[in-house]
């Protein structure tokens, strides 16, 4: 399993799988091949199907500006391997093609190809929740600490740069208004809560502050800002709006925030690991529902949680979103999915609770869920993976009120 600096990930919005993704493949094939007479990019299944309104064509020709490149688009088309592919080529004066490679964004901003399943080397030797539950427990340690111990004391130094970037989204994102781009003509609503959130007092103004966390992150994510993939930029506000609330109304340290990104990661690593955190492949479910897991998680961990708890907390965060599906309007990052953000935090909050009232032990495993949660994703119609054809993104003529 890889190192959760593979899981958090700063970039631009709006997509992890479908900008950030293909932006990173197409700046290998590149370097590769700087001297071609052209190109020819072309992108299959969910990647042609939402890339207009993901930005993804953008984010190619970006990298390819000044070169000859021709995009070409095949929603109808899904490769083998994954639903988010891309195929390069670069072609010589004469026509004849130097090389073709055909690459796979599998969420995240992960990319791999044919030849390997992984582009980076493995960290943790321990690839399920029940196997990392027995180690803490046998050596009287956190999840924190485990994460520690494979990847090193170096890791607090990146988690401190992940954290201070997620706290200028939420900062950024709630003095940011207007409208966002797309031609959904969404306005950004995180200033406004954040303004009505200030007058209430009590439960009322700690859960619409919460909301304007999530709103702010998600909303510039949307709006193509600076964000931290946590699990993908989809699902971007959920984990930050938790820690964010945590630090503003029970003061935790920076070095709490710090250990509850590392258990977080941890469980979204596992997924990812074990299933999937791409909406193409397995719906909304890979991308919300896993972050309210490690959202959930962090809080229980936040509040003085045993690590069966945490566990516990993380379970529910995933098995109550089994079968979202991902079904962008218009094939923006912004109906349904800015509000899924907002609830995904909310109902973090909801998972701590509850796991902290039991005493941790319950019938359905993490690690039972995660599988669950895969073979879920993989009976889901195409309909309902990122390619905006069925659900919502079905919907017409829709009004603003």
């Amino acid at each position: 399993m890889e190192s959760i600096r593979e899981l958090y990930r700063i970039g631009l919005g709006p997509s992890s799988s479908h900008t950030m993704g293909p932006r990173k493949a197409a700046d290998q094939f590149l370097a590769k091949h700087p001297n071609a007479n052209k190109y020819e990019v072309t992108l299959f299944g969910s990647l042609a199907a939402t890339g207009k309104g993901h930005l993804t064509g953008v984010a190619i020709e970006n990298v390819f500006a000044g070169k000859e490149m021709e995009l070409v688009w095949k929603p109808k088309e899904f490769l083998e391997k994954h639903p988010n592919a891309v195929r390069f080529k670069a072609i010589n004066a004469d026509g004849s093609v130097l090389e073709e490679w055909t690459a796979y964004s599998v969420g995240g901003g992960a990319i791999i190809d044919d030849e390997s399943g992984t582009v980076s080397k493995a960290v943790y030797d321990l690839t399920t929740m029940d196997t990392i539950l027995d180690w803490c427990k046998n050596n009287d340690k956190q999840l924190w600490e485990y994460v520690e111990f494979k990847e090193g004391k170096e890791i607090w130094s990146f988690l401190e740069e992940i954290w201070q970037a997620m706290k200028s989204a939420i900062k950024r994102g709630m003095n940011n208004e207007g409208e966002l781009p797309g031609g959904l003509k969404l306005p950004r609503k995180s200033h406004l809560y954040h303004l009505k959130a200030k007058t209430y007092s009590g439960p009322m103004r700690k859960r619409s502050m919460l909301y304007s966390y999530a709103l702010a992150v998600s909303e510039e994510n949307a709006g193509g800002g600076t964000i931290v993939t946590a699990p993908t930029c989809g699902a971007c506000g959920v984990l930050p709006a938790i820690l964010f609330y945590h630090k503003k109304f029970y003061k935790f340290k920076k070095n709490d925030i710090l250990k509850a990104l590392a258990t977080a990661g941890l469980i979204g690593n596992l997924v990812k690991f074990n299933a999937s955190i791409s909406g193409a492949e397995v719906g909304c479910q890979g991308e919300v529902g896993v972050a309210c897991a490690m959202a959930s998680g962090a809080a229980t961990q936040l509040h003085g949680g045993t690590i069966y708890q945490i566990e516990y907390s993380a379970e529910m965060g995933l098995e109550h979103h089994l079968g979202l599906t991902c079904d962008p309007v218009l094939g923006l990052v912004q109906i349904p999915c800015i509000e899924r953000n907002v609830f995904a935090a909310a109902r973090a909050l909801n998972h701590n609770t509850y796991a902290l009232l039991s005493d941790g032990r319950h019938r359905i495993s993490f690690d039972q869920v995660t599988e669950t949660m895969m073979k879920t994703g993989l009976d889901l119609s195409y309909s309902y993976k990122e390619t905006s054809l069925g659900g919502l993104a079905s919907l017409k003529g829709f009004t603003y009120r």
